[in-house]
Protein backbone atom coordinates (compact mmCIF):
# COMPACT_ATOMS: atom_id res chain seq x y z
CA UNK A 1 0.00 0.00 0.00
CA UNK A 2 1.37 3.36 -0.99
CA UNK A 3 1.50 6.40 1.25
CA UNK A 4 -1.21 8.12 -0.79
CA UNK A 5 -3.49 5.06 -0.42
CA UNK A 6 -3.01 5.23 3.33
CA UNK A 7 -3.95 8.92 3.33
CA UNK A 8 -6.99 8.25 1.11
CA UNK A 9 -8.19 5.43 3.39
CA UNK A 10 -7.81 7.58 6.50
CA UNK A 11 -9.69 10.44 4.81
CA UNK A 12 -12.50 8.10 3.73
CA UNK A 13 -12.73 6.52 7.18
CA UNK A 14 -12.89 9.94 8.81
CA UNK A 15 -15.69 10.93 6.44
CA UNK A 16 -17.57 7.71 7.22
CA UNK A 17 -17.15 8.35 10.94
CA UNK A 18 -18.34 11.94 10.57
CA UNK A 19 -21.31 10.88 8.45
CA UNK A 20 -22.15 8.11 10.89
CA UNK A 21 -22.11 10.58 13.78
CA UNK A 22 -24.44 12.91 11.90
CA UNK A 23 -26.79 10.02 11.12
CA UNK A 24 -26.85 9.17 14.84
CA UNK A 25 -27.78 12.76 15.65
CA UNK A 26 -30.49 12.77 12.99
CA UNK A 27 -31.90 9.50 14.35
CA UNK A 28 -31.58 10.49 18.01
CA UNK A 29 -35.24 11.45 18.27
CA UNK A 30 -36.31 8.09 16.85
CA UNK A 31 -37.25 9.21 13.37
CA UNK A 32 -35.69 10.55 10.23
CA UNK A 33 -37.75 13.36 8.72
CA UNK A 34 -37.95 14.04 5.00
CA UNK A 35 -35.84 17.17 5.48
CA UNK A 36 -33.19 15.29 7.43
CA UNK A 37 -33.11 12.54 4.78
CA UNK A 38 -32.61 15.12 2.03
CA UNK A 39 -29.83 16.73 4.06
CA UNK A 40 -28.15 13.34 4.59
CA UNK A 41 -28.44 12.58 0.85
CA UNK A 42 -26.57 15.79 -0.02
CA UNK A 43 -24.07 15.35 2.79
CA UNK A 44 -23.24 11.82 1.63
CA UNK A 45 -22.34 13.18 -1.79
CA UNK A 46 -20.14 15.92 -0.31
CA UNK A 47 -18.36 13.43 1.97
CA UNK A 48 -17.93 10.93 -0.90
CA UNK A 49 -20.01 8.25 0.80
CA UNK A 50 -21.01 5.57 -1.72
CA UNK A 51 -24.61 4.39 -2.01
CA UNK A 52 -23.70 1.05 -0.40
CA UNK A 53 -21.87 2.78 2.47
CA UNK A 54 -24.81 5.16 2.89
CA UNK A 55 -27.30 2.32 3.28
CA UNK A 56 -24.93 0.43 5.59
CA UNK A 57 -24.52 3.48 7.84
CA UNK A 58 -28.28 4.17 7.90
CA UNK A 59 -28.89 0.57 8.96
CA UNK A 60 -26.15 0.59 11.60
CA UNK A 61 -24.81 4.07 12.37
CA UNK A 62 -22.70 2.74 15.26
CA UNK A 63 -20.53 0.63 12.94
CA UNK A 64 -18.02 3.43 12.39
CA UNK A 65 -16.30 5.06 15.34
CA UNK A 66 -16.97 8.67 16.11
CA UNK A 67 -13.76 10.64 15.90
CA UNK A 68 -14.72 13.81 17.70
CA UNK A 69 -12.32 16.66 17.16
CA UNK A 70 -10.05 17.15 20.16
CA UNK A 71 -8.92 20.68 19.44
CA UNK A 72 -11.36 23.58 19.70
CA UNK A 73 -10.24 24.85 16.30
CA UNK A 74 -11.06 21.48 14.72
CA UNK A 75 -14.54 21.58 16.27
CA UNK A 76 -15.02 25.05 14.83
CA UNK A 77 -13.89 23.84 11.40
CA UNK A 78 -16.43 21.01 11.48
CA UNK A 79 -19.13 23.34 12.77
CA UNK A 80 -18.34 25.70 9.90
CA UNK A 81 -18.58 22.87 7.35
CA UNK A 82 -21.79 21.48 8.83
CA UNK A 83 -23.27 24.94 9.21
CA UNK A 84 -22.57 25.75 5.59
CA UNK A 85 -24.22 22.50 4.51
CA UNK A 86 -27.26 23.09 6.71
CA UNK A 87 -27.57 26.71 5.62
CA UNK A 88 -26.62 26.40 1.94
CA UNK A 89 -29.66 24.72 0.45
CA UNK A 90 -32.18 25.62 3.13
CA UNK A 91 -33.32 21.99 2.95
CA UNK A 92 -34.07 21.90 6.63
CA UNK A 93 -36.02 25.14 6.55
CA UNK A 94 -37.09 26.19 10.03
CA UNK A 95 -35.30 23.17 11.49
CA UNK A 96 -31.87 24.58 10.53
CA UNK A 97 -31.13 25.91 13.96
CA UNK A 98 -32.54 22.89 15.77
CA UNK A 99 -30.44 20.37 13.87
CA UNK A 100 -27.34 22.58 13.97
CA UNK A 101 -27.70 22.74 17.77
CA UNK A 102 -27.79 18.93 17.86
CA UNK A 103 -24.70 18.73 15.63
CA UNK A 104 -22.86 21.29 17.76
CA UNK A 105 -23.62 19.31 20.92
CA UNK A 106 -22.35 16.16 19.20
CA UNK A 107 -19.16 18.02 18.32
CA UNK A 108 -18.59 18.74 22.00
CA UNK A 109 -19.91 22.27 22.47
CA UNK A 110 -21.52 22.72 25.86
CA UNK A 111 -25.28 23.03 26.40
CA UNK A 112 -24.73 26.28 28.31
CA UNK A 113 -23.53 28.18 25.24
CA UNK A 114 -24.55 26.07 22.25
CA UNK A 115 -27.52 28.26 21.29
CA UNK A 116 -25.34 31.36 21.32
CA UNK A 117 -22.67 29.63 19.21
CA UNK A 118 -25.24 28.38 16.70
CA UNK A 119 -26.88 31.81 16.44
CA UNK A 120 -23.46 33.35 15.82
CA UNK A 121 -22.65 30.60 13.30
CA UNK A 122 -25.82 31.25 11.32
CA UNK A 123 -25.29 35.02 11.37
CA UNK A 124 -21.73 34.58 10.07
CA UNK A 125 -22.93 32.21 7.35
CA UNK A 126 -25.50 34.79 6.23
CA UNK A 127 -22.54 37.14 5.79
CA UNK A 128 -20.76 34.42 3.76
CA UNK A 129 -17.53 34.65 5.77
CA UNK A 130 -14.57 32.41 5.04
CA UNK A 131 -13.28 29.78 7.48
CA UNK A 132 -10.55 31.96 8.99
CA UNK A 133 -12.97 34.80 9.67
CA UNK A 134 -15.50 32.35 11.10
CA UNK A 135 -12.97 30.87 13.54
CA UNK A 136 -11.73 34.31 14.58
CA UNK A 137 -15.25 35.65 15.15
CA UNK A 138 -16.40 32.63 17.16
CA UNK A 139 -13.24 32.59 19.27
CA UNK A 140 -13.57 36.30 20.02
CA UNK A 141 -17.33 36.62 20.37
CA UNK A 142 -17.23 37.09 24.15
CA UNK A 143 -14.28 39.46 24.22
Amino acid sequence: MSFSDLFDNEFKNRNKGQFSAIVRVALSDGELTVEEKEFLDKLAIKLEISAAEYEEILENPTKYPINPPVLHTQRLERLYDLGRMVYADHILGPKQKQILVRFALALGFTPSNVNYIVDKTLSLLILNVDLDTFIYEIQHMNK
